[in-house]
């Protein structure tokens, strides 16, 4: 079964989340705000490198 982009993006986003916790640079109150970032952030660099790739391949 293969996994899609966006649940590897989801999950990545949520395991950081959840380190950040854990080492209390985060409050589980500032979640919600803390994993729109990150989530965009991962999700930004997972579809530029995506570009990236797809125009190396047209070369």
């Amino acid at each position: 079964m293969m996994v899609s982009t966006d649940e590897h993006i989801l999950r990545t986003a949520k395991e950081i989340v959840v380190k950040f916790i854990e080492t209390g640079r985060v409050s589980p109150t500032g979640f919600n705000e803390t994993f729109k970032s990150i989530y965009k952030a991962v999700e930004e660099a997972v579809k530029n490198s995506d570009s990236a790739v797809d125009e190396k391949e047209k070369k």
